[in-house]
């Protein structure tokens, strides 16, 4: 088992797309009040007298979408400023990405995930529910590769007869951009419907789809995530594959994730030890207290992952992927 070192901080639950995978048609979403989320302070506090203490020392910050988050420049420059922080990387649609770019690279920020399920701006469209925003979201995408996010990577999860026909025009990005193209697998959450209707893509499928028309070597650098990471012949970024279907990977898993509100748990589909950790300072626990806890969560991890799902979650899970932070 991994160092538990990395730590998913959900910044917004709120997004201005309606991915369907993510933020399904229909969804009955109960936002988070303002005054719930985790203010910059708490954010701030909680890292330098709990996370940071226990060994965490990768961030990645996460929403919904976080470009959204008024005072999101300012944290990313707290949390960059801080002397232990030895990576901090950003999820997001890019919408706001094209204004933004700039000042977030100045203020700290390197490494920027980017999702970009078609190259297509009519399944574009329909896959983030019906405005045409594709051109903004390119915008976006070259903004941050004129400034100089390295790597910048491209999020597409894979739904077959949506865009996996697009794999390959997808996976060609790479050809000539040092871009990193991941392809994630579909997974049921907050999205039965849609899950059961279209199913999955298994990344094999598609690597041996890849492997048929140009071949595929394994990349000598690994991310800090759970991708398989490989190279097409002479292309400049990667292809990875992130497969937690077909390959579940939990015995690699180094990651928690803390909500918007302040829920810490130690999964993605598990929800056993889940701590409020906004409830807690809000009632002024003492710090050390706080941190013990979460030093027992971290502990129990390895035990509290996706293959105990079955045994560990104890009632209905609710909250889609946009409520989680993915």
């Amino acid at each position: 088992m991994p160092a538990i070192d990395y730590l998913r901080i959900s910044l917004i639950d709120r997004c201005n797309f309606r991915c369907a995978y993510c933020m399904p048609e229909g969804a009955d979403l109960d936002y988070v009040l303002r005054e719930h989320w985790l203010s910059q302070d708490e954010i701030l506090t909680l890292l330098r007298e709990v996370f940071i203490p226990l060994g965490f020392n990768r961030f990645r910050l996460t929403g919904g979408e976080p470009l959204l988050r008024p005072d999101v420049v300012e944290l990313v420059g707290a949390i960059a400023a801080l002397p232990q922080t030895q990576d901090l990387a950003m999820t997001t649609n890019a919408f706001r990405l094209a204004d933004l770019a700039q000042p977030l690279y100045d203020a700290g920020l390197r490494r920027i995930n980017i999702s970009l399920d078609s190259l297509d701006p009519e399944t574009f469209r329909q896959l983030t529910g019906g405005r045409d925003r594709w051109q903004t979201v390119w915008a976006g995408i070259q903004a941050a590769h004129r400034v100089g996010f390295s790597p910048l990577k491209l999020n597409v999860v894979v739904i077959p007869g949506v865009n996996d026909h697009e794999v390959m025009d997808l996976a060609a990005l790479t050809l000539e951009r040092e871009w990193h193209v991941r392809f994630i697998e579909f997974m049921p959450i907050g999205n039965s419907s849609l899950f059961t209707d279209k199913g999955w893509v298994d990344s094999e499928t598609i690597r041996q789809q890849l492997r048929d028309r140009w071949g595929l070597t394994t990349s000598a650098v690994q991310g800090n995530g759970p991708a398989d990471v490989f190279k097409l012949p002479g292309a400049k970024g990667t292809v990875g594959f992130i497969s937690q279907m077909s390959e579940c990977f939990c015995d690699r898993c180094n990651r928690m994730r803390l909500s918007a509100d302040g829920w810490l748990r130690p999964c993605l589909l598990n929800e056993t030890g889940q701590i409020n950790l906004r409830s807690a300072l809000r009632e002024g626990r003492p710090l050390a207290n706080i941190r013990a806890q979460v030093g027992e969560l971290v502990t129990a991890k390895p035990e509290v992952n996706f293959k105990m799902r079955d045994a560990g979650v104890t009632g209905a899970y609710s909250r889609t992927m946009s409520q989680i932070g993915g």
